[in-house]
């Protein structure tokens, strides 16, 4: 059996440098432990942060519901909904998270940034394209020359919108006297689809759509009309309103006596 002492170096030298050597080794293998905890830390830091993130979105959830046996609303039950899909979204992120920290070492190799090029979607193609040609050079910038050859086109496309456009609609209807019997003919009224209405039946259909369609209030209505040069008072909107909901009633009452069979 070999001493133990009979390994250790005789010389002062020796001795000295076998210390620094075993120093240095501590040194290296407490840094590593050191990061293992760190590296521990953060997966457990960021496991606590998504267990809190899950728990405030089950009692938001829970409040949302037992309001619901309240005042029923549609606003809420859409927010319910959102709020379940981020649960379930939450939920898989940090069972993703938990097998990732279960599989990987607890130090991660990060990667270089690589800039990518973004990529834009082609516009669609029912959209009507206007031809722009800008004019070609008649001479050479550089030399004055003027024959020209063309090699090729650069096409740059741009998405652009008319806006609305409102207009007046002015119906003549012209009045006549008979000589014989002097009697006096004229045109009927055009139609309007509420009674001695103003609007036509594309800027109600418009109305009507952005209240119900696109939930716009009709306070909201009224002040974009206005800004656009258009005096449409909140109390003028509802009445159209309630007068198209009362001209829409019987359509409304045969699609319900269709749908439920009666």
């Amino acid at each position: 059996m070999t001493n133990t002492f009979d390994s250790l170096p005789s010389d002062l030298v020796a001795a000295h440098a076998l210390i620094l050597a075993e120093r240095a080794a501590r040194r290296e293998s407490e840094a590593r432990v050191a990061r293992a905890e760190t590296d521990l830390s953060h997966a457990h830091a960021t496991a606590l942060s998504a267990d809190t993130l899950i728990a405030r979105l089950r009692l938001e959830i829970e409040k949302l519901r037992r309001t619901l046996y309240g005042a029923r609303s549609e606003r809420k039950e859409r927010l319910i909904d959102q709020l379940e899909m981020q649960l379930y979204d939450a939920e898989a992120d940090a069972t993703e998270d938990e097998l990732t920290a279960e599989r990987s070492p607890p130090w991660t190799v990060v990667k270089s940034f690589e800039r990518r090029q973004p990529a834009r979607k082609p516009f669609p193609e029912h959209l009507p394209r206007e031809r722009v040609v800008i004019p070609a050079p008649e001479s050479c910038p550089c030399c004055g020359s003027t024959k020209l050859s063309k090699l090729c086109e650069d096409l740059t496309e741009t998405l652009e919108v008319i806006p609305r456009q409102w207009k007046v609609i002015q119906t003549v209807r012209e009045r006549f006297s008979c000589r014989q019997c002097e009697a006096i003919t004229q045109p009927p009224a055009p139609f309007h689809v509420t009674p001695r209405g103003f609007a036509g039946p594309s800027l109600l259909a418009m109305i009507l759509f952005e209240k119900f369609g696109q939930h716009q209030p009709l306070n909201r209505q009224s002040e974009r009309y206005a800004r656009e040069g258009i005096d449409l008072s909140l109390s003028t909107l509802a009445d159209q309103v309630g007068a198209c909901a009362a001209a829409l009633k019987p359509l409304h009452a045969l699609i319900e006596r269709h749908c439920a069979g009666r």
